[in-house]
């Protein structure tokens, strides 16, 4: 299956949907991640705190011939974010990972109580130019501190990965990103553990073009170019979540499911302008 790509302001394109692995390790992690690359996925989304690199990296280095199409994706911790820090461990995901580089490297939380994000970004750059990694970004990150790492360094990220889903649909936030060239990926985009598939709105649209309600959320996302990173086990839902790119939701079905956010509409209540992770 051929995935459309999305585009970002410097011309670098990702694909318009990914995999999310959190919780996926070990053999069973292996296993699934495989299954999902031979189902189509190119986009694999991982991190250090999830603690599967090596699993991502064993099935993307199982891929044979499409281990050039794959976008592997790992975050720094909040841990590391001092510089040598930094760049050390880059070097271990990647090592971890058993790749020759790290197709997309992102900064997970800015942590900006801390306020060493703008170091953490240095070393991004710095990495990017040794060759570990080709691309970097940025994990829930707020246009004030994007605006300071550009600021301050010259150089902006490919892709911004973020809460957005049907109660929390950021739509400032995509528009900011969309004027500066920054690509969005959406972080828990089916609102894991909220009850939104359930939701009359979502039941009745779904009805409507006979599809789950995942994959009405799924093409909302695609609606918005917004790139959905569903985390999916199972060979059956890593096809269903595949299988949005011939749903064309009409601008009002896309106006209807935006309106269901809710102030308080975070999952956990991570705010990133005083959540820290580390």
């Amino acid at each position: 299956m051929a995935i459309p790509h999305l585009t970002a302001g410097d011309g670098t394109s990702l694909p318009a949907i990914g995999l999310g692995t959190y919780q996926l390790n070990g053999s069973a992690g292996v296993d699934a991640i495989g299954q999902a690359i031979r189902a189509g996925y190119r986009l694999i989304d991982s991190a250090v705190n999830y603690e599967n690199e090596g699993a991502v990296g064993r099935a993307a280095r199982s891929a044979g011939d499409v281990r050039d199409e794959l976008v592997v994706t790992s975050k720094l911790p909040g841990r590391h974010h001092r510089f040598d820090e930094a760049l050390t461990t880059i070097e271990e995901s990647v090592f971890r990972t058993g790749l020759d580089r790290i197709d997309l490297y992102l900064i997970h939380w800015p942590n900006p109580k801390v306020g060493l994000y703008v170091q953490a970004w240095r070393a991004l750059i710095e990495a990017r130019e040794r060759g570990l990694v080709r691309h970097i970004g940025l994990s829930n990150f707020l246009p004030e501190h994007i605006d300071r790492l550009v600021a301050e360094t010259g150089v902006a990220p490919l892709v911004n990965q973020i809460e957005v889903h049907p109660y929390f649909p950021q739509q400032q936030a995509i528009d900011y990103h969309r004027a500066q060239g920054i690509l969005v990926q959406a972080w828990s985009p089916l609102g894991h553990g909220n009850d939104v598939q359930q939701h009359p709105t979502i039941v009745d649209i779904a009805s409507a073009h006979g599809i789950s309600p995942a994959q009405v959320i799924l093409a909302w996302h695609l609606a918005r170019q917004v790139i959905p990173l569903p985390k999916a086990a199972s060979p059956q839902r890593q096809a269903e979540n595949l299988d949005v790119f011939g749903i064309k939701l009409s601008d009002a079905e896309v106006e209807a499911i935006t309106a269901l956010g809710r102030p308080d509409g975070r999952l956990a209540d991570q705010d990133p302008a005083v959540y820290e992770e580390f």
